[in-house]
């Protein structure tokens, strides 16, 4: 489905129920994304998912200190910013529309009732008011900038060994040329435990990467950032001002970019 673009374009000032966007007007090169930045339920799915607000406040629901890092980190690159505004538990923007996970049923040992029983009619309800209208706004403001996409995870998943990483740089075999850069940068970080594609795999067909980068020749990397440590404003920022440099050099660094 094509969204209309002038509904986009009186979109991409203003709060969405999709998604939020800061700095549209900024000239910086780079796109600034969080894809899992709220844990909100619309009201028209009845505000909840079944699952206790403790289970809503994990990881599960949202990344914890993504939209703080992420907004910092746009402003200060002078660069636009896209959050969603939806708990990936709804239905999720990294994802591809055919992916098996769209709408999670499970999630790290919680099961999520409210899920169970979606079928076409209720997925395409979501996918038409929360996902595609997401991704419309991010390929708006992709036109011409590199994509910095910014995550955050849980230290330990349930059953698992700890995460020792503080940081995670994600990529896809397909262009790894920013992704590459950035870790020679930060690996000479003396007090950095950086994750080369961890805590995940990088390579995800379908994913917004590939959709708003990877189709488009676009430089592009995907930070991961231990949510243990972005917990407060105060951390989102610290860790805004040491990427920002960070990330400078990186582009500097590259040819054509």
């Amino acid at each position: 489905m094509v969204l209309m673009a002038d509904h986009v374009e009186r979109c991409l000032n203003m709060r969405h129920e999709a998604f939020e966007t800061f700095g549209t007007d900024r000239p910086g090169p780079w796109l600034v994304t969080c894809d899992h930045a709220s844990n909100r339920v619309p009201d028209w799915l009845g505000g909840q998912l079944g699952i206790a607000q403790s289970d809503m406040a994990r990881h599960i629901a949202y990344d914890l200190g993504a939209k703080g890092v992420t907004t910092f980190l746009a402003e200060l690159l002078n660069s636009p910013a896209v959050c969603s505004d939806f708990s990936r538990l709804v239905i999720d923007p990294n994802r591809g529309e055919d992916d098996p996970t769209l709408v999670m049923k499970l999630y790290d040992g919680t099961i999520i009732p409210a899920n169970r029983d979606v079928g076409e009619a209720e997925r395409a309800v979501r996918m038409e008011r929360l996902y595609r209208p997401y991704h419309a706004a991010v390929a708006e403001l992709a036109v011409g900038r590199h994509l910095l996409a910014i995550h955050s995870f849980t230290p330990c998943l349930r059953g698992r060994a700890p995460r020792p990483w503080q940081i995670g740089v994600l990529y896809s075999h397909l262009d790894a040329r920013m992704s590459k850069v950035l870790l020679d940068r930060l690996s000479q970080e003396p007090d950095l435990c950086v994750g080369d594609n961890e805590p995940y795999s990088g390579h995800l067909p379908g994913d917004s990467v590939d959709r708003h980068a990877l189709q488009f020749g676009r430089h592009n990397t995907l930070i991961e950032l231990r949510n243990d440590l972005i917990e407060t404003e105060a951390q989102q920022r610290d860790w805004a001002r040491r990427l920002a440099p960070i990330l400078s050099d990186v582009l500097a660094a590259l040819p054509n970019a």
